[in-house]
């Protein structure tokens, strides 16, 4: 008998689906490829290495939150910011570029750990991979072993050109494949480089841990302290392009301990860990085209030729294709929602 729906993906827009699926007594299952879930959510001791924040006026994030009793905070922004260039650093120099933003009490895994309790273990496909989607009089997902699950609707909750290396039979037609592979997934082609510390020792000197640096290799950075653990944290994003970071991720955590102990003196060379987070090393996150995106934000949504297709029972349901907020988290739960509209009438 078939699902009414299969979800491929494992991160916060196709876990909040399951969610919505759940709760209105559909039957689904959701394949993971990965070990672990949250696709680009990921972290370490409480400290975010994949995205880290949501704003002001991203209600369904709030809500979320809320229902799942996980806790929120505001972003640490108070103190001076630092500014580097290859004269000097200057301190008091420009601004907490991510104050008012909130963040998730223990890191944004936890927020994806009390959503997973909430589901059926039974639903759940951790490492499983889907290797092949066939149109028959249902929609049939094929995973690695070989095991074939028939569904009503199949949703791809993954980066838009992951999903575009899926084997489809019969093959999309050329008018969808073009800009489903023209997408670039958000984030996808970015590093971060976390170092973390007993307390937040900047913050005892007057310092926000903000800094922006023209000499790198991290090129903008936040105090990623965890709020649970009272532990402290930097991070930055990496201003190496991802191919020049590609086999260099040692020479990378080298040149940002020397970086962390310039700006923010002797303590920061002492981390008590020091972690290299690759996005473009993470073959479920980012393509190859993803390393060579450097734009502003971009214009997502649901592109026309992607939109009903096999019948409608064929969707995309990543962050990318959210109308209003694609490339947020918020983005994800909206697509979740609109998704959800699609198959509850």
């Amino acid at each position: 008998m078939a699902l009414d729906l299969a979800i491929v993906g494992g991160g916060l827009s196709g876990l909040a689906l399951a969610r919505i699926a759940q709760s209105r007594g559909l039957s689904y299952r959701l394949f993971e490829a990965r070990e672990r879930f949250g696709g680009r959510i990921d972290g370490v001791d409480g400290v975010d290495l994949g995205p880290s924040w949501f704003w002001p006026g991203h209600s369904r994030m709030a809500v979320l939150a809320k229902k799942l009793g996980v806790g929120v905070f505001e972003q640490w922004s108070t103190g001076d910011a630092l500014y580097e260039d290859h004269s000097a650093i200057q301190r008091g120099q420009g601004f907490a570029s991510m104050a008012g933003t909130y963040r998730i009490s223990g890191g944004m895994p936890a927020l994806v750990k009390a959503l997973v309790a909430k589901l059926d273990a039974s639903c759940l496909h951790l490492s499983t991979k889907v290797q092949t989607i066939t149109r028959e009089d249902s929609v049939i997902v094929t995973t690695s072993d070989g095991t074939d699950y028939a569904a009503h609707h199949v949703v791809l909750a993954l980066p838009p050109r992951v999903a575009a290396e899926l084997a489809f039979s019969p093959s999309l037609p050329v008018a969808a494949r073009q800009p489903l592979g023209d997408i670039p997934g958000w984030m996808a082609g970015q590093a971060k480089l976390v170092a973390t510390y007993p307390t937040p020792f900047w913050r005892e000197d007057g310092l926000s841990g903000d800094a922006i640096s023209q000499i790198g290799p991290m090129v903008e950075m936040h105090d990623a302290s965890d709020s649970v653990s009272g532990k402290g944290a930097i991070f930055g994003f990496i201003g190496v392009p991802a191919a020049h970071r590609n086999g260099q991720a040692e020479a990378i955590r080298a040149a940002g301990l020397v970086q962390l102990e310039r700006m923010f003196g002797p303590k920061a060379a002492k981390p008590e860990m020091l972690v290299l987070k690759d996005w473009a090393q993470e073959p479920f996150t980012a393509k190859r085209p993803d390393w060579d995106f450097n734009g502003p934000h971009p214009s997502y949504g649901c592109p026309p030729a992607l939109h009903g297709l096999w019948d409608g029972k064929l969707i995309f349901g990543s962050t990318e294709f959210a109308a209003t907020q694609g490339g947020f988290l918020e983005g994800a739960l909206e697509r979740a929602d609109e998704v959800a509209g699609m198959l509850i009438k």
